[in-house]
């Protein structure tokens, strides 16, 4: 029992030392780029009601929800996604605003999934959600946020794809396929197994312009010449044809935002979460197979909660960011002056004396009361181990 005492549950960790501190800069930093973009902080609650998060809202799957009961019987949940909660606070607070309204928000979300062994249960989110503005520009103000809140992490190397959830939903809908033929054809796309969805495709009857916008799901960087060719195709598809202009006219904002280098367009980009209606990216970088951010536009999530209003939010990773950039050997540079004074007993009066004084001029300072058997070796050395960069002693 003792031994257990000493561990963390499955998929949840200790963060202390250099790595805590590393984190919270990380986190500071990320949080500052976003309130550059004039956003305004927003904290939701730990845990809400289930309906927040139920299957008809799109978000995480049920099974994959930590729930328990409040004393009235009520079914809980820990949030596993900041979008919906901020959609549901944002119906409340902001009902009768007909203005852009501008979120950033810092937490932790809880899935309770086993699907990847060592996959971490709760996770550190740092994103951002721009409601009551449906314009390209908003999306194109959203991807540049997500590209310089990571050149501002330190990540030099990384790309954004993006694609669009209408692209998709509008060759199920052209295509006339039954919920477990949509559910099948998700899962070849998820596991990039486009060899599998011309198979797939093959098998059903459908017109040959059709079966050109569904071989488009396999290509990885769309070109003008793609986006031209897929215009073409989907010209008696108004959902699809949609989706390929939304995307060639974000292009042009990607470009004015100068960060064309870091975005790139997959027609075969899809999410899990059922909520998406417009733009959907994700990005990664080496050192880490999972993404390290996600987001989308979501126009039609703020209705559940009785407000109608178009949005589009996304969400970095920080615990993903982190491993990426430990494992690509860039240095999160914290940089902070810490002292250690090591003291008498009888000059206890001049150590507070001098410590007070020392905090007061912003120098973060750890007292401690000289042990006899303890030689100024022995302290040097503790302050070494705790990145302290000054140790002073004061004898009576």
């Amino acid at each position: 029992m003792k031994k257990q005492l000493l561990h963390t549950p499955d998929g949840v960790r200790d963060i202390y030392n250099k790595e805590c501190k590393n984190k919270l800069y990380l986190q500071d930093k990320l949080h500052k780029t976003l309130l550059k973009y004039g956003y305004h902080d927003i904290m939701t609650p730990t845990f809400e009601f289930f309906n927040i998060f139920g299957n008809e809202v799109g978000t995480i799957a049920s099974k994959d929800l930590y729930k328990f009961f409040d004393k009235e019987g009520n079914t809980l949940v820990l949030r596993p996604d900041f979008t919906p909660a901020i959609a549901r606070s944002a119906a409340k607070y902001y009902m009768d605003d007909d203005m852009p309204v501008k979120l950033c928000y810092l937490g932790n979300t809880f899935i309770n999934s086993s699907d990847y062994q060592g996959r971490l249960k709760e996770t550190t989110q740092c994103g951002a959600e721009l409601i009551g503005d449906d314009s390209i520009s908003a999306d194109a103000e959203i991807l540049s946020m997500v590209v310089d809140s990571l050149l501002e992490s330190g990540l030099k190397q990384f790309q954004i794809s993006v694609g669009n959830s209408g692209y998709f939903g509008g060759l199920i809908k052209a295509a006339g396929l039954l919920e477990e033929d949509e559910e099948q054809l998700r899962e070849l796309i998820s596991n990039k197994n486009f060899y599998g969805v011309e198979e797939f495709v093959d098998t059903l009857d459908l017109k040959d312009d059709l079966k050109g916008l569904f071989k488009l799901l396999g290509n990885f960087d769309i070109s003008d010449d793609d986006l031209q060719k897929a215009k073409q195709l989907a010209k008696n598809y108004p959902d699809i044809l949609k989706s390929v202009v939304t995307l060639e006219s974000l292009r042009e904002y990607i470009t004015a935002y100068g960060i064309e280098k870091y975005v790139s367009y997959e027609f075969g980009l899809i999410s899990d979460y059922k909520y998406y209606t417009g733009i959907i990216f994700q990005g990664f970088t080496y050192g880490t197979g999972e993404a390290i951010v996600k987001g989308g536009r979501y126009n039609n999530l703020l209705s559940h909660f009785g407000k109608n209003s178009p949005a589009i939010g996304f969400a970095i990773v920080v615990d993903q960011l982190m491993a990426a950039l430990q494992r690509q050997n860039i240095e999160i540079p914290v940089i902070e002056e810490y002292a250690l004074i090591v003291f008498e007993e009888a000059a206890f009066k001049k150590a507070i004396s001098k410590c007070t004084l020392m905090r007061k001029k912003g120098i973060n300072v750890e007292m401690i009361l000289k042990d006899s058997e303890r030689s100024k070796e022995d302290y040097a050395a503790y302050a070494v181990s705790n990145h302290i960069n000054k140790v002073e002693f004061i004898e009576e």
